[in-house]
């Protein structure tokens, strides 16, 4: 097998590699190594590769397979970390020149979780500064680019983990949801993310706030590998007490049957301006559907924009997190970064209280859209993958915000805590990745990774791969 053609193996598959003998930690490491060092000088994907503790886990792996050590679920399989996330005596910097030289002494309760799964960290990927925005840039260095027209951007704020995945330059990668943070890039860069509901993965061990929108998830190349990856990583942790007691088994459904299933499609969610190409696209994967004889509804789902009670509630969040940095380091943050954190400052106690009460409304909304649908279905972004810089400030006729009228359809369902996904459904006009956003009932991540593993199997999207590669 080709080294090119092994780097894109789905992760389930490179474990069976592994342990068969076929092909050594060490070797599959050292791949992945290569391609970043050959790679990432395009894409900035990465903002610090962890060498020496990468190969060092790798022959820790290697030597337990050899002496016929109990397999561990993700063993020698090479795996990216969002650099908003704590990985002991490795540098994170959180995306900010705040943090540029922080060494953490502890793992985030994720991190603990994919090292004792024999998983082998290659790095940090980038991330905006605090994880604030809908792209991936910062002022450590260039924007993270798409590997599928490095004019483009990756999307935000796990760009760098998508970008790293989608090129080949690791084959898992670790990221964090807070408005659509895993689920517009995977979108963006034609992988599969998922962002498991509120409180499945426990939060401990990084800078930053957002208890109540943030999530941490998987970002894989097949639907399996992210179901092997939130396994590992979910369950509750004493040290973050909203995390949720009950365990799932993530792998064991995902052949199940969907008949009977009740679906709804909903195009713009009552409020959204779409891309005509991105409507047409997702709606034709949509119709793939009735392919597998499930029955598809598109009810009338009037909702408002809760983009305002979204913003007051992170700022203020963001505020009573890192209030301190905002006012000894402000010359050091990006522009977008004291925007959100000093907005909080000016958020009026009645104000939070309005939102957080939208927050209870449209949570009880979506639970009546539940009760009769087992998955409701949209569009991730409203347009595709756009030029570095250069966010739409007009879809469809409509003025939106260039930092965040691009993803629509994601923050409300960080907002309610059901678990979303996106799943590559096709290209655009030029070429660019478009995904389908797949929402399921609270703590259901077992029938959302159902569904995007029919749209695997009708609409498969693993063995195309972009420009840089």
């Amino acid at each position: 097998m080709l080294d090119r053609d092994l780097a894109f193996l789905p992760a389930w598959k490179l474990g069976a590699l592994i342990v068969g003998k076929e092909i050594s930690p060490v070797e599959l490491t050292e791949l992945y190594l290569q391609r970043i060092d050959t790679f990432d000088n395009k894409l900035n994907s990465y903002l610090s590769v962890t060498s020496d503790l990468a190969l060092s886990q790798a022959r820790t792996s290697e030597a337990r397979i050899m002496r016929g050590a109990r397999i561990r679920p993700l063993e020698g399989i090479p795996i990216s970390i969002k650099d908003l996330m704590f990985v002991k005596n490795e540098v994170t910097t959180s995306g900010s020149l705040i943090f540029r030289n922080y060494v953490p002494k502890q793992d985030s309760v994720s991190v603990e979780r994919i090292k004792r799964s024999g998983a082998i960290i290659l790095g940090k990927t980038n991330t905006p500064e605090f994880g604030l925005a809908g792209t991936t840039h910062n002022r450590l260095g260039d924007e993270c680019r798409n590997p599928w027209d490095i004019e483009r951007t990756s999307g935000g704020s796990s760009g760098g983990g998508a970008a790293a995945l989608a090129a080949g330059l690791c084959s898992l990668a670790l990221g964090s949801d807070g408005g659509g943070s895993i689920r517009i890039p995977a979108s963006f860069c034609g992988i599969f993310g998922i962002k498991p509901s509120r409180g499945r993965v426990a939060r401990y061990g990084g800078v930053g706030g957002w208890p109540l929108f943030s999530t941490i998830g998987p970002m894989t190349r097949s639907v399996q590998d992210s179901a092997m990856l939130l396994q590992v990583i979910s369950g509750h942790d004493s040290r973050d007490v909203t995390s949720l007691r009950r365990r799932s088994n993530f792998l064991r459904p995902l052949k199940k049957s969907l008949d009977g299933s009740r679906i709804a499609w909903s195009p713009n969610l009552g409020y959204a301006a779409v891309d005509s190409g991105v409507a047409n696209v997702t709606k034709k994967a949509v119709d793939a559907l009735t392919e597998l004889g499930i029955c598809v509804d598109e009810p009338n789902v009037a909702m408002e924009d809760p983009f305002q009670h979204f913003w007051n509630i992170g700022t203020v969040d963001s505020y009573a997190a890192l209030g301190s940095l905002y006012k000894e380091h402000n010359s050091k943050l990006t522009e977008y970064a004291r925007e959100f954190i000093g907005n909080g400052r000016t958020v009026a106690a009645v104000e939070y209280a309005r939102s957080f009460h939208s927050l209870l409304n449209l949570q009880a909304y979506m639970e009546s859209i539940f009760a009769k649908y087992d998955i409701l279905i949209t569009p991730v972004a409203a347009v595709p993958p756009f030029k570095v810089g250069q966010g739409p400030s007009v879809i469809s006729g409509k003025n939106v915000s260039p930092a965040w009228g691009f993803f629509p359809f994601t923050y409300p369902f960080n907002m309610t805590g059901h678990p979303a996904a996106s799943v590559p459904c096709g290209f655009s006009a030029d070429g660019l990745p478009i995904g389908l956003q797949i929402i399921g009932r609270s703590e259901d991540e077992s029938t959302v990774l159902r569904v995007c593993a029919a749209f695997e199997e009708i609409l498969p999207w693993s063995a195309k791969r972009p420009t840089v590669s």
